[in-house]
C-alpha cells in the first residue's frame, strides 16, 4: 500500500474516533475535547499506537510526523476562530486584569516550581528552569471548552485569552533570558540578546496589529468580491499560515499568538461572517479533530517510570495549584469576584504544546535530564486532559449572567 493510501487510511481513522469520542464525552456531561484527548491516548503509544504498527510504517516518511504537521495547522486554526469571536475593544478593556494574571501566573509557577526543583535535589539551574517550564501555558484547549460552554466573550473568557498573550510573551523572554545567561553567546552579550528579543516581540505587535488592521479588513473585502473560487477563504488562510510564521520567526513568539492576533484583525473585517462560517468547516471538519487526538497519540504513559513518578506526581499538583493562585489572585487583584478569578485560574491550567516547546530545549541543551523530562512529559497530558472538565464544573457554579456569543464549532 502506498504511504498516501496509508495516510488517508489513518486520517479516516483517526477523525472519526475524535468525533465519536467528542460526541460520548458531550453526551457524559463534558466537554467535547476531553473525549477526543482520552481517544488520542488510547489509540496512541500508551495502549494501541496505532500509527506505528507495520500496517501503517512505510520506508519514505513516518506517518506520525504528518499527522503532527497536519495537527499544527489546527491548532493555528483554532486560535484564529477564537480571536475571530473577540474584540480589539473588549480584549483592551481586560487589560489590566490580563496583564496582572499572566505575570502572576508566570511568577508562582517559576518560584514554586524552583521551589520544588530544589526539594528533588537539584541544582539551582535545573531547578529554577523547571519553574520556567510550569509558568508556560497553552490556552487553546481552554478556549475551545469555553467556545463550546459559550462564555469565549464573557469577561472571563476575553480576560483569559489575554493573560495567556501576556503569559507567552513573559514565558518566551524568560526563556531567552535564561539560556542567554547559561549559554552566553561569544558574539553578543546576554544583555544584548534578551533586548534583541524584547525588540523583536514589539515590532512583531506593533507592526503585525497596525499594518493588519489598515490593509486586512480592506483587502479582504475586495477579494471578497473578486470572480476567484473561495478567494476569500484562501486569503484567510494565507494570512493565519503567514502570521503563524511571522509571530514565531520575527517576533520569538509562539506560532498560535500570531494566529489569534490574524483572528482579532479578521473580527474588524466585513466579511467577517463569512470568513468565520467557512473557516470553521475547516477546521472542525479536519484540522482541530487532528489537533486533539494527536496530543494523546504524542502521550505516553509508560515513560513515567518508577524513578520519574513522584516527581511528576509532585509537579502535577504544583502545576495545578500554581497556575490557580497565580493567575487567580492576579485576576482578583483586577477586580473578579472570586468565582471568576477561580475559573480564569483553572483555564490557565493546561501546559499543552508551549510547555513541551520549553522543556525540549531544556533536555537539548542539556539543562535537564531524561528522567525530568518524561516528568515534564506526564504533567503536560494530566494538565491538559483535567483542564476542560474542571472549567466547565467552574462555570456550572452559580453566577451572574455574563455576555456571551454563539460559537461557530459542533459539539465534537
Amino acid at each position: 500500500m502506498t504511504p498516501f493510501l496509508q495516510l488517508s487510511l489513518a486520517l479516516a481513522i483517526l477523525i472519526a474516533a475524535a468525533k465519536i469520542g467528542g460526541y460520548i464525552s458531550y453526551r457524559l456531561g463534558q466537554p467535547s475535547v476531553l473525549g477526543e484527548l482520552l481517544v488520542g491516548i488510547l489509540l496512541g503509544p500508551s495502549l494501541i499506537d496505532i500509527l506505528h504498527q507495520a500496517y501503517f510504517i512505510n520506508e519514505y516518511k513516518h506517518l506520525s510526523e504528518v499527522i503532527f504537521e497536519l495537527a499544527e495547522i489546527g491548532v493555528l486554526l483554532l486560535m484564529f476562530i477564537a480571536g475571530l469571536e473577540l474584540h480589539l475593544s473588549d480584549l483592551a478593556k481586560s487589560g489590566k486584569v490580563a496583564a496582572l494574571a499572566g505575570t502572576l501566573g508566570v511568577i508562582f509557577p517559576v518560584l514554586m516550581g524552583a521551589g520544588l526543583g530544589l526539594g528533588f535535589s537539584m541544582g539551582i539551574i535545573e531547578a529554577i528552569f523547571l519553574g520556567l517550564i510550569l509558568s508556560a501555558t497553552s490556552v487553546s484547549i481552554s478556549a475551545q471548552t469555553l467556545m463550546e460552554l459559550k462564555v469565549l466573550r464573557s469577561r472571563v473568557g476575553i480576560s483569559l485569552l489575554g493573560a495567556a498573550v501576556f503569559d507567552d510573551i513573559l514565558v518566551v523572554l524568560g526563556l531567552s533570558i535564561f539560556t542567554a545567561l547559561y549559554h552566553p553567546s561569544a558574539e553578543t552579550s546576554g544583555l544584548v540578546s534578551v533586548l534583541t528579543v524584547i525588540l523583536r516581540m514589539v515590532l512583531f505587535l506593533v507592526f503585525g496589529v497596525g499594518l493588519g488592521l489598515l490593509i486586512i479588513p480592506r483587502l479582504s473585502r475586495k477579494i471578497g468580491e473578486m470572480p476567484v473560487t473561495q478567494g476569500l477563504i484562501a486569503f484567510t488562510v494565507i494570512v493565519i499560515l503567514l502570521y503563524g510564521w511571522a509571530a514565531e520567526m520575527l517576533g520569538n513568539m509562539a506560532a498560535i499568538t500570531g494566529a489569534f492576533l490574524a483572528g482579532l484583525i479578521f473580527a474588524q473585517s466585513p466579511v467577517k461572517d463569512r470568513v468565520q462560517t467557512k473557516i470553521s468547516i475547516i477546521a472542525y471538519g479536519l484540522f482541530v479533530p487532528l489537533f486533539f487526538i494527536n496530543v494523546g497519540l504524542n502521550a505516553d504513559i509508560h515513560l513515567i517510570t518508577k524513578d520519574a513518578f513522584w516527581l511528576f506526581f509532585a509537579m502535577t499538583v504544583v502545576a495545578v495549584i500554581a497556575k490557580i493562585l497565580g493567575s487567580g489572585l492576579g485576576a482578583y487583584w483586577g477586580g473578579f469576584t472570586q468565582l471568576q478569578a477561580t475559573q480564569l485560574g483553572v483555564g490557565m491550567i493546561s501546559r499543552g504544546e508551549v510547555g513541551l516547546i520549553v522543556a525540549t530545549v531544556g533536555i537539548e541543551q542539556g539543562i535537564i535530564n531524561p528522567s525530568v523530562y518524561a516528568a515534564v512529559v506526564g504533567m503536560i497530558i494530566v494538565t491538559t486532559l483535567i483542564t476542560p472538565p474542571l472549567l466547565r464544573s467552574t462555570f456550572r457554579a452559580p453566577k451572574k449572567k455574563q455576555p456571551e456569543t454563539e460559537p461557530t464549532g459542533d459539539k465534537s
